[in-house]
């Protein structure tokens, strides 16, 4: 059974990424901002030893900077951001993955040792979460499909972390957690980063 990486990521467009960052330093910026972070996420994606699957936003790219040798490409659908998530991992689930884990592209400490660690880490409980100082997580990881923890959320507040780890306790779940990492949405988390 293979382990999965699903990676999240926003089709890098003028105008249609990191939207709260681009209010104080403007589209053009936050694009070449966005195309750091993708790097970073890359990297890090690179250096873990799993299937690599990665969404696309709106459409599938080839030709980027994401080769077709080293990643599945797909797009994300469904609803809201939970929904999404849900036929990501029941797709994974369904192709005989044994553990699969989910990031996004706005975590730039990520690292693909820290990747592997949360794979490993699953080898001793249900889930493994990696927190964000604001409330959400930059990755969720499971060995069963358990759709509680998509359903009934609501997505980009400061309480998503404590209703997943809510939802993750009512089913009898063991969930670990890794170090918190910052992600990038805003001016003052960008300066923060560590880049």
């Amino acid at each position: 059974m293979n382990d999965i990486l699903l990676l999240f990521i926003r089709n890098p467009r003028l105008g249609k990424v990191k939207t709260r960052l681009a209010r104080t330093v403007g589209d053009t910026e936050a694009l070449r901002i966005y195309r750091i972070l993708l790097e970073k996420t890359r990297q890090a994606a690179l250096g873990v030893q799993a299937e690599r699957w990665l969404f696309y936003s709106d459409f599938m790219e080839s030709g980027d900077d994401w080769p077709e040798t080293h990643f599945q490409k797909k797009v994300q659908s469904g609803g809201d951001l939970g929904d999404r998530m849900e036929q990501a991992f029941q797709q994974a689930f369904d192709a005989g993955a044994g553990k699969v884990l989910i990031i996004g592209s706005d975590c730039p400490g990520l690292t693909g040792w820290l990747l592997q660690e949360a794979f490993d880490r699953l080898d001793n409980a249900d889930f493994v979460l990696g927190p964000t100082p604001d409330g959400g997580y930059y990755l969720l990881g499971m060995k069963d499909l358990d759709v509680s923890v998509f359903r009934g959320i609501v997505w980009s507040t400061d309480a998503v972390r404590t209703a997943t780890l809510e939802k993750i306790q009512a089913a009898g779940g063991r969930c670990l957690l890794l170090p918190e990492l910052s992600d990038v949405d805003t001016e003052e988390d960008w300066r923060n980063a560590v880049c």
